[in-house]
């Protein structure tokens, strides 16, 4: 039995964000050590995000291969629960906060850099683990996208988890600010308070927006609008396959 292409890509993605992180952590930055530490910037969360989400990827493939032809019914409930989960992390979370975080921060750093990514950055964080950052995590999520189908919540639930989620990020900005004195992000302390309101209201739109592009380029590319995929048939994806003879 062996591996199709797209279950060793996922390990290998897996270990890229683990290596990626491990490194990351590794950096002895001023702003690490003030309160909130790593957690206090997207990006850390995002990559925590994409880390954990291809694990669940990875440890379902396994479940996979360890059911296929057993038979049990039980163990195959808990394949259904584990896909179910992979699923909706990828909806709610992984895609649209992995494209928010690549599309604002090159937006704003090919705007002024100093606004998102001072300059002095570069002597702590070497180019390669930037683009790790923020540059590879869509790569890595379309590629996940296009090579196995994923079933997405009730658009209703789904725009409120990622509305909580944005919120919720929202006000722990506002709290380390509040508690700090500083903002998060260095553009948030040249512009006025009712600026602020306003890039946080359109950021919480902007997130909801990539949940529903997340939702049509699914459909679009598993055609799910026209053809409705069965449990049976989203099982391929999934499972190990005997190499044609």
């Amino acid at each position: 039995m062996a591996l199709v292409p797209c279950q060793v890509l996922r390990v290998a993605i897996l270990l890229s964000y683990c290596s990626i992180l491990c490194n990351y952590k590794a950096i002895e930055m001023p702003s690490h050590q003030t309160y909130g530490g790593s957690w206090k910037f997207l990006t850390f969360i995002d990559l925590v995000i994409q880390a954990v989400f291809f694990g669940i990827c990875v440890l379902t493939d396994l479940s996979s291969l360890l059911t296929r032809g057993s038979g049990n019914q039980e163990q195959e409930r808990q394949l259904k629960k584990l896909i179910s989960l992979r699923d909706w992390m990828l909806a709610v979370l992984a895609f649209p906060v992995g494209v928010f975080v690549v599309a604002v921060f090159w937006i704003i750093y090919a705007y002024d850099r100093e606004m998102i990514y001072p300059k002095l950055l570069d002597n702590f964080i070497p180019g390669w683990l930037n683009h790790g950052m923020h540059t590879t995590v869509l790569p890595f999520i379309l590629i996940e996208m296009r090579t196995s189908h994923h079933q997405y919540p009730s658009r209703s639930s789904g725009l409120t988890a990622i509305c909580t989620f944005s919120v919720g990020y929202i006000l722990w900005v506002c709290w380390v600010h509040h508690v700090t004195g500083m903002w998060v992000y260095p553009f948030l302390e040249h512009i006025g308070p009712g600026a602020r309101i306003i890039f946080f209201g359109s950021t919480t739109i902007l997130m909801n927006f990539l949940y529903l592009l997340g939702e049509v380029l699914n459909n679009y590319i598993w055609d799910t609008q026209r053809q409705p995929l069965s449990w049976q048939d989203m099982k391929i994806n999934f499972m190990y396959l005997e190499p044609s003879s």
